[in-house]
């Protein structure tokens, strides 16, 4: 049991606790805060009683005044979708070829994109779009299915090689591994680090290799092909690596590059604005007519 003592300095009567020779004086609390702590508590049952508060098993208790912050959520939500709703209509009902001709609807998609793209593109493809190992770079203007804002939005709508939706963009690469053999791999390897540098496709062992296993997707000029999503092997962009050991294997098995499809999951006007927001990131194509060069890019990004 403490022993407390009456402090002959300050005549106030001691807690019977000690440090290192000092007491503790067992003062009363000051009156504000004593007060204030009981508002508090007062406070905290009307709150209890007047706003969702207590969890039960699958929700919490309403409260009395029913309010909820999902409820001013949704209302918010709400709020933006008709203020929005006219210019989301006049997204969805125009060509998207001609969106670049009217400033305000591009603006708009643009800055609606953008957040599209931060809630479900980011993840695989960076913040900044400029992709990583095995997910295309969005930023420059090499393009596997194609650049223009149809191209884009399609892709978008439909994805790519996903069971999901059966207009997907869907390609394959066969794996060689069972084709050819570990020292025909390697010398097809050799010949697909040097066609960025000038090699031609079909010269040497390695070229006979590539014209007969590869030209049928590549192209003789190893250039790519569109339609079937092949990439152009001479612009020096590398999906997945460029070195022995990642040619090797994307030779040997084959990559199968997934992408979901969004059409089920964001609105049509979504994936309008999403695609006009990739489409001006930098890479987008616009038709021969209205390119001062004339010729689209060559091939490789949106796999």
């Amino acid at each position: 049991m403490t022993k407390r003592r009456i402090d002959p300095v300050t005549g106030t009567e001691t807690t019977g606790h000690q440090w290192d020779g000092i007491e503790e004086l067992n003062n009363p609390l000051p009156r504000w805060w004593l007060w204030t702590f009981y508002a508090t508590i007062l406070f905290s049952l009307v709150y209890v009683i007047l706003y969702p508060a207590w969890p039960l098993v699958n929700r919490a208790t309403d409260g009395v005044l029913g309010w909820s912050a999902r409820d001013d959520v949704a209302r918010e939500i709400a709020a933006v979708d008709a203020a929005q709703a006219e210019m989301r209509a006049s997204l969805v009902g125009t060509d998207l070829a001609a969106l670049d001709r009217n400033e305000e609807l591009l603006a708009f998609a643009t800055n609606a994109g953008a957040a599209v793209f931060r809630t479900h593109c980011s993840q695989c493809h960076g913040s900044g779009a400029a992709g990583a190992l095995g997910y295309p770079n969005l930023l420059d203007d090499e393009w596997l299915w194609g650049g223009m804002i149809e191209d884009i939005a399609y892709t978008v709508r439909h994805g790519i090689r996903n069971e999901a939706d059966p207009e997907a963009r869907w390609s394959q690469m066969p794996g060689f591994g069972e084709i050819l053999d570990r020292d025909e791999i390697a010398t097809l390897v050799d010949h697909v680090q040097a066609l960025p540098g000038g090699q031609d496709p079909v010269a040497g062992p390695g070229g006979a290799l590539f014209d007969a296993n590869c030209t049928a997707c590549h192209g003789a000029d190893a250039r790519g092909n569109r339609d079937m999503g092949a990439p152009n092997l001479t612009d020096a962009i590398w999906l997945y690596g460029n070195s022995d050991a990642q040619l090797t294997e994307v030779i040997a098995e084959g990559p199968f590059g997934v992408m979901p499809p969004w059409g089920t999951r964001l609105r049509e006007a979504e994936v309008r604005a999403v695609a006009a927001y990739v489409h001006g990131l930098g890479g987008g194509e616009v038709p021969a007519a209205d390119s001062s060069a004339g010729s689209l890019p060559d091939t490789e990004a949106t796999e």
